[in-house]
């Protein structure tokens, strides 16, 4: 660390408030900025934190009530840091024993340094040993704040234990970093991802604000024999000039009493049309959708009405609504293919699977389709690991369900009701876990947000959605200073399971030639390390291929 000019020392502090560290006069208070990372070398450990906090300080009031003058630089010179002196408030979150080996991983931390520690800034070395380096289990997300070439890397491993979420206001980079992550996904190998791609923005290409460089690169162009596209509005794709694997075609009978439950809002169904919904269902079995999309006139109606005790009014109502969903082109009486079936065939054999929904901006749709497969797989999911549970099959492929608009389906009116609300909460011993991206957390319920377990996190402006984001988080007090001021953009804090302690980046660059160029020799890597791999695992790749 003396290779590093050092900033202050320790003054005070707790372990539980954090610690407050005076700065040397020679150092500036404007070099200093919340997010830093600063190492503390104490008399047997060296502690990790980050400053979350930066204040000014003074020896004597006197100075507040005749200032010195500091026009004249000698005075200025002397003054500063013995009159006046800079102050930060630093959160020590890892430690490690001074003279660790190179194996030691940093522990949390359970106690303080002395007094008057020194405090120097961390160096490549130190964020190396925390965060870990770029290989085929972790993967380069960004860099800290003020330091440009250090990589920041997330544990791809852990991140697909958990759920994970992407939250920030609208143009914050969301979609960007999402884009990342699946890539990272992709690469390691460790889960198959399906994408919900309601903007279309993950599979061949997707939108780059830059327009020197076009459009950025989606996960079909990256991995063309990993990730198959699937198309709810071929036409669309066609325009678009977009190759995609299968076009998707949903049958009537697919469609169930819940999945029409979801779209209350969009549909503006009321209680009583709701609990119609569900007595159709019960009395109609599997073809009740289509079989009352059918019943055409006021008179086939009113006897359904009659015949299930159902107000005919309130029937005739659900039925003009309902007509709506005729308009999904990919909704049909009868189909040629079972989409469904074989989008969980490409999930079984390890291909990612991104659903692009064309034209369809309407977050009927969305919501409808999204909820249905997942639905779907949620009762493949359960039944596989059952099976493997009584050793008759292996264990399913991991999965990770990507999916926008996340409070549609998380909102604590539905979460208890959907695949998505299941998942969330309990479905990570089933080998699924979430990746939810959405600029309002708050209206996602508390107990799934609880279940998230990594939370990436751009520039929030309503401060119940920052709550929210840090609600059961150690030292949220402190940290809600850091997120507050993060940059409009491509700025975000990482906090939870993939990484050993909360970390502000500057997130990576991803659409420009030089980009593609180091995720090609990225990639190209990682492709070596697992082909150095198979001759060992081959065997048991063959067993998880054929799960079901």
């Amino acid at each position: 660390m003396e290779t590093f000019r050092r900033l202050g020392i320790v003054t005070s502090g707790s372990l539980t408030e954090g610690l407050t560290v005076r700065l040397d006069g020679a150092v500036s208070v404007e070099e200093i900025s919340v997010g830093h990372y600063v190492v503390i070398q104490g008399e047997r450990y060296r502690f990790f934190g980050m400053v979350t906090d930066v204040r000014l300080g003074i020896l004597n009031d006197q100075f507040l009530r005749t200032p010195p003058p500091i026009s004249n630089p000698l005075v200025a010179e002397v003054v500063r840091g013995t009159g006046t002196f800079g102050l930060l408030e630093v959160v020590p979150m890892l430690t490690l024993p001074r003279e660790a080996s190179a194996f030691e991983a940093p522990e949390p931390v359970k106690t303080v340094p002395a007094h008057f520690a020194p405090v120097y800034p961390a160096g490549p070395d130190e964020v190396a040993a925390v965060f870990g380096q770029e290989d085929e289990r972790h993967f380069r997300i960004g860099t800290p704040v003020d330091m440009e070439a250090v990589p920041v890397c997330l544990d791809l491993a852990r991140l697909v234990e958990r759920s994970t979420g992407v939250f920030g206001k609208s143009g914050t980079g969301k979609t960007f970093l999402t884009r990342l992550l699946l890539l990272g996904i992709a690469r390691q190998g460790a889960a198959v991802s399906l994408i919900f791609d309601m903007h279309n923005e993950y599979g061949w290409e997707g939108t780059f604000e830059d327009p020197r460089y076009g459009r950025a690169w989606g996960l079909k162009r990256l991995f063309p024999e990993k990730v198959a596209i699937f198309a709810l509005d071929p036409r669309s794709s066609q325009r678009r000039n977009v190759p995609y694997d299968f076009c998707v075609e949903i049958p009537y009978d697919l469609v169930s009493p819940e999945d029409i439950e979801m779209l209350r809002e969009t549909l503006d169904l009321s209680q009583a049309q709701i609990d119609a919904v569900h007595r159709l269902g019960q009395r109609l079995g599997p073809s009740w959708f289509r079989q009352f999309l059918e019943a055409e006139g006021p008179d086939t109606l009113e006897e359904l009405a009659t015949a299930f005790g159902l107000h005919g009014g309130s029937l005739q109502a659900l039925h003009r609504k309902l007509g709506r969903l005729r308009r999904l082109e990919f909704l049909r009486r009868e189909v040629t293919d079972d989409s469904v079936a074989r989008i969980l065939e490409c999930l079984r054999q390890g291909t990612h699977v991104v659903l692009e929904f064309g034209s369809y901006q309407d977050i009927t749709a969305y919501v409808l389709v999204a909820n249905l497969l997942t639905r779907r797989i949620h009762e493949e999911y359960v039944q596989a690991t059952e099976m493997a549970l009584g050793n008759q099959g292996p264990q399913p492929r991991p999965l990770v369900i990507a999916v926008e608009e996340a409070h549609k389906f998380l909102g604590p009116a539905v979460a208890g009701q959907t695949a998505f609300g299941t998942i969330a909460r309990e479905m990570r011993k089933y080998n699924v876990t979430l990746l939810v991206v959405d600029q309002r957390p708050s209206s996602i319920d508390d107990e799934v947000m609880s279940q998230i377990g990594t939370r990436i996190t751009y520039l929030l402006d309503d401060e119940k959605d920052v709550s929210a984001i840090l609600s059961g988080v150690s030292g949220a007090s402190r940290l809600r200073s850091v997120l507050a001021r993060l940059e409009t953009q491509k700025q975000a804090i990482i906090l939870g399971h993939a990484v050993p302690m909360p970390v502000v980046v500057q997130t990576r660059e991803y659409g420009t030639p030089e980009s593609y160029r180091e995720l090609g020799a990225f990639l190209e890597a990682a492709e070596a390390a697992r082909a150095a791999r198979e001759p060992e695992a081959s065997h048991e790749s063959r067993e998880q291929e054929d799960w079901l």
